[in-house]
């Protein structure tokens, strides 16, 4: 039986590039980083803030998020959304995602090639 940690790390290595795939996903509809966080955790996806922003400032330097303060509100925050060529990219990873799934079904299941 695996330790917890060595499942934990093969999780978190797991995990670790679909979060991108799915806050390109969930940000086609502008949110900020905290309601963000909430979502990706209510949806399977428990990240830490620690990961989070550093990932959103990143995905933004990349031209894959655009960004807007909202000073609107008693405190200012940072909305971000998906760019157009953030959903060309996301198109892309979601197709090599789904060949993924296609291939890991194959080899679970036995199938020959």
């Amino acid at each position: 039986m695996p330790s917890d940690e060595i499942l934990r790390t093969h999780l978190q290595e797991l995990r670790r590039g679909t979060v991108v795939v799915a806050s390109l996903a969930a940000l086609r509809h502008p949110d900020y980083g905290y309601a963000l966080l909430q979502r990706l955790t209510g949806h399977g996806f428990p990240v830490d803030a620690n990961t989070l922003y550093p990932l959103l400032r990143r995905l933004e330097e990349q031209g894959l998020l655009t960004s807007e303060w909202n000073t609107e509100e008693s405190r200012p925050r940072k909305f971000y959304r998906t760019s157009d060529e953030g959903e060309t990219v996301l198109g892309r990873l979601l197709d090599d995602l789904a060949a993924v799934q296609t291939s890991m079904t194959g080899l679970i299941k036995g199938e020959d090639r």
